[in-house]
């Protein structure tokens, strides 16, 4: 929801629905894109800068056993991750309505930028999740 408060504001999208259960699917999916964007772009792109270091995963299971805490600290983590992707998302939405305007894009154009780069970036996600359930397993075994 913040994202779409400050698009609104900042940007010549808007994404606020009259409806409220149509805006609620769409936020709820606009939220699933941000932090899909986070752990598929933003995180490996810092892991490569070494701006982080990550532990083996196997030790994230086992320690996880030992201490509760490590989980609720991972999700913590993941939200300063999908915070820094919606400030990413804003900017370069803010981008693109410039060259927008600039290049005349049509919608359908947009449409289809949009279509392709979601279709792709789920599809990384389905992967890098399908080998954390691999990796758990494993850990597991």
């Amino acid at each position: 929801m913040i994202f779409v408060v400050i698009a609104k504001q900042y940007t010549t999208y808007n994404f606020i629905q009259e409806d409220i259960l149509t805006g609620g699917f769409l936020y709820y999916f606009i939220g699933m894109v941000i932090s899909r964007f986070g752990s598929i772009i933003i995180e490996p792109l810092l892991k490569k800068m070494s701006f982080f270091k990550f532990e083996d995963y196997k030790k994230f299971i086992s320690a996880s056993k030992k201490d509760e805490k490590i989980e609720l600290l991972s999700e913590v983590n993941n939200t300063y991750r999908t915070i820094t992707s919606m400030l990413l998302l804003l900017f370069i939405l803010k981008g693109y309505s410039s060259l927008e305007d600039r290049l005349t894009i049509s919608n359908d154009t947009t449409y289809s930028i949009l279509g392709g780069f979601l279709f792709i970036m789920f599809l990384f996600s389905y992967r890098k999740q399908t080998n954390y359930i691999s990796k758990r397993i494993q850990a597991n075994n």
